[in-house]
Formats: C-alpha cells, sequence, structure tokens
C-alpha cells in the first residue's frame, strides 16, 4: 500500500491518475500522458480462500488480482466466485469498478452484487473500507476509477461440481428466444432441467443458439476446445456437449469469444503451430495494440481499395422482450455476426448503472469492424447503437468508445448522484470524472 501511495503523491496536481498496469480489457483510447501512473504492483494477489467463514465461503482478494488467478485458488475447494467474467486477465477491481457479467448473471447478477467488502484508494489519497449500504459502494460500480480504485475485496463463493453438461437449443424466431430467456430465468430450468449458466449466440437471422449449462458431478468424457476445436463453432454442430469447470468458466478466452480468427488462430494448419499456452484473450489484445499502432489493417484496406472502417466493440443490455427488436435492427443497420447474448438480472439498485431491479435484460456483445468509408472517423454506427439502445430501454457498457452528449449522458449514468459522492471523497478533483474518462478519452 505504501508503494501505492507513494506514486499517488508524485503524480503532479492537474495530470491524469491511472494504474501502472501492462495489461488492459478497455477498448477506450486514452489521451497521452508523462504523468507516471499508480504502482499496483503489489495488489494482485489472492488473500485467502475461507470455506467455512461467518459469512458462507468467501474470498480475501487484492483489488488487481485477475480472476484466472482466483479461479486456480478456488476450485481446488470445489468453489467459484458467483460471476466469472469471459476473460482471464480482468480483475476483480475492474470488473467491480466497471460492469463484468458471464453465464451466471441471469441469476447472480454482476460481478459487483457478491461484493461483501471492499477497500476503496480515493482521490483523497485515503483507502477507505466501505460496505453495502454505503454511498461510496453503492455508487463504485461503472465509476471506471472516477471515484477510486479497489485495493481489497471480500466476496462471495458458491459451491460447483468438476464438470459442466451443456445442452444448445437452437431457435429460428428470436421471439421465441426471448421468451424462452424469460421462462429460464424465472425458473432456473429448462425442460426437467437445473440450469445454472445462461448464455447463447445470434449467428445471423434465424439463427439462435441458446446453451444451457449444469453443474455435474458426473464423471465422463470432456471436449478440449483450448486444443484444435473451437468452442464457438460447436454450438451449430452438437446438441450435447461436456466440459471441466475449469475448461467452461475459459471457454470464451481461449478464441476470444471468436476474434482470434482476425490472427488466424482458427486455421487449422496456424493452430496447430499456435503454442497452447498462447491461445488467450492478453495476447490477442497485444496483437490488437500492435495493428493499432502501425495501422496494418488501414494500410491492407487501402491498398485494396476498401472502404475505411469503424471500429464496433460494444456491449448493451435491452429487456429481453426488446431482444427480438434490437436484433433486427442490429442485422439491418449494422450487418455484424455472430453476437453474443448473455440474460442478466440485478438484484438491488445501483445509482450509477441504473437498471431496473429484478428486470431480465440481455447483453448483447459484438466486437469487431464495419466497412463505412470516410465517415468511419466520424462513429455513424456506434451513435446509431447508442440512440437504437436509448430508445429500447436499455444501457450502454463503458468499457469501450462512447459518443453521447452530456446532457444524455449525465440522465442515463446519473452523474449528478456520481459527482456528489465524489466531491466527498476527492474533493481536489484529482480524478478523471467519468464523462471525460469514458466519452472525451482523458
Amino acid at each position: 500500500m505504501q508503494r501505492l501511495a507513494d506514486s499517488y503523491a508524485a503524480i503532479p496536481p492537474g495530470q491524469p491518475v491511472r494504474l501502472a498496469k501492462r495489461t488492459t480489457n478497455l477498448f477506450r483510447a486514452r489521451a497521452a500522458t508523462s504523468a507516471p501512473g499508480l504502482d499496483v504492483s503489489g495488489l494482485a494477489g489472492v488473500i485467502e480462500v475461507l470455506p467455512d467463514s461467518p459469512d458462507g465461503p468467501v474470498a480475501e482478494v487484492q483489488g488487481m488480482c485477475t480472476y484466472e488467478d482466483l479461479v486456480d485458488a478456488t476450485l481446488p475447494h470445489g468453489l467459484m466466485p458467483y460471476v466469472v467474467p469471459q476473460l482471464r486477465t480482468i480483475t476483480l477491481g475492474g470488473a467491480v469498478t466497471g460492469l463484468g457479467i458471464e453465464s451466471t448473471s441471469f441469476r447472480r447478477g454482476l460481478p459487483h452484487e457478491s461484493v461483501l467488502e471492499m477497500d476503496v484508494f480515493t482521490g483523497g489519497g485515503q483507502v477507505v473500507t466501505t460496505r453495502p449500504g454505503d454511498d461510496l459502494f453503492d455508487t463504485f460500480p461503472n465509476s471506471y476509477g472516477s471515484l477510486g480504485y479497489a485495493t481489497r475485496l471480500r466476496i462471495r463463493l458458491a459451491p460447483v461440481p468438476p464438470y459442466v453438461a451443456l445442452r444448445h437449443v437452437r431457435f429460428d424466431d428470436a421471439g421465441l428466444l426471448a421468451k424462452t430467456i424469460a421462462e429460464v430465468t424465472a425458473t432456473q430450468e429448462y425442460d426437467g432441467e437445473p440450469v445454472h449458466g445462461l448464455d447463447g449466440v445470434s449467428f445471423g437471422p434465424g439463427e439462435h443458439v441458446l446453451t444451457l449449462a449444469r453443474w455435474t458431478d458426473e464423471p465422463g468424457p470432456t471436449s478440449d476446445y483450448a486444443g484444435q476445436q473451437v468452442y464457438y463453432r460447436s454450438l451449430q454442430t452438437c446438441d450435447r456437449d461436456r466440459l471441466t469447470t475449469y475448461d467452461y468458466l475459459w471457454r470464451w478466452d481461449t478464441d476470444w469469444f471468436w476474434c482470434s480468427g482476425a490472427f488466424g488462430a482458427q486455421n487449422p494448419r496456424i493452430r496447430r503451430l499456435w503454442p497452447r499456452r498462447y491461445r488467450r484473450s492478453d495476447v490477442y489484445m497485444r496483437l490488437l495494440h500492435l495493428d493499432r499502432r502501425f495501422g496494418i489493417a488501414d494500410r491492407l484496406d487501402r491498398r485494396a481499395g476498401r472502404p475505411l472502417r469503424e471500429r464496433v466493440v460494444q456491449d448493451i443490455e435491452v429487456p429481453v422482450e426488446r431482444l427480438g427488436e434490437f436484433l433486427a435492427w442490429f442485422d439491418e443497420e449494422i450487418g455484424m455476426r455472430p453476437v453474443w447474448l448473455c440474460p442478466l438480472a440485478t438484484t438491488r439498485p445501483w445509482p450509477t448503472y441504473p437498471l431496473e431491479t429484478g428486470k431480465v435484460y440481455v447483453n448483447v456483445g459484438f466486437w469487431g469492424t464495419v466497412h463505412v468509408g470516410p465517415d468511419a472517423t466520424d462513429a455513424p454506427r456506434n451513435r446509431a447503437i447508442e440512440a437504437k439502445v436509448h430508445e429500447l430501454g436499455g444501457h450502454k457498457s463503458l468499457y469501450s468508445e462512447a459518443f453521447y452528449d452530456r446532457a444524455t449522458f449525465d440522465a442515463l449514468y446519473n452523474t449528478a448522484h456520481l459527482d456528489e459522492v465524489k466531491r466527498r471523497y476527492d474533493p481536489d478533483d484529482r480524478l478523471t470524472t467519468l464523462y471525460d474518462k469514458a466519452v472525451k478519452s482523458r
């Protein structure tokens, strides 16, 4: 903690306060700065796993601990975090100050909803211990460092057996898909079988797959999608599948959902030569940064005479009853497939991301580029997505680029409340505001 405090004191007033991290899962550009970052190098571990605490099974972790390291510590106890975001290098602090999500979110909510207590290094340079019901705790989710950074978290854990049985159910009608999501969320079962994890993929109009996961102790053969096979393709080719719990938790990380194809990692000849330990999201992220730095894709497009690309990397939530409407609009206006579908329902109000408590939403995730021509720099597709999601009563996560005007942003993310809490814990306004981070890329 002393290193963190010293590095904070070394940042000149008026300079952005940022984490000195080697990895990131954000897709927002940031303005250049010569100021040093916060030294969080000593905050990356699991403190302890407590299977029999008075609060039930819990883990004490440091804020920069990755979910990969946490899962490695909990699974030997037959336990897992309530929600494990899809990518290995997402940190506990990042998932709580941002918005992680995964297939257990239809019954467990979002990662911050399993936090019992956390220590936050605030803009005032103090470490504050905060719990549910405190203004700092309740406003922290979706604040993205504008209130401070979590340095320690105490989170609930849930029992989990060694295996996961999967059932892939196909739909040609988005309305029936949405109805089924709502029913499974309400009953936590499908066709007489319990459902412990729920997500899916829309491959295109009339081709939707809902994946129902069931925890099981029953031993038997399991598939290996960290090897030569690619997980998302299996959704189109088999009805039933089995994975170890470990492989299920990281099923999307191996190929960065389907985005590894952009680097040739799904080509069988290249995949055989691509070391297994490098088939993971943080490796692809580093390759993406190299592409951005040197403009490789843009150069190839210009050489081939293709229109300029607009990057469309977003996760949005729409009410389940509006899912079909959004997908139809997305097909017509954006034309990007596949997209990920992940239902969620929050368990209590969160002022900075005001989803309606108990209401079923579906996260729609899409990550890629669209050829749009010379207007690409104005982000017309992203702006259209923001407007449509707003129209449908949904919300958009802020880990990627945002283009809202100030008034709309303030209304959607309740920044009046956020600013009030920020003034209390960051009286000298050292930390960048949420709007400046998310929209102005400061």
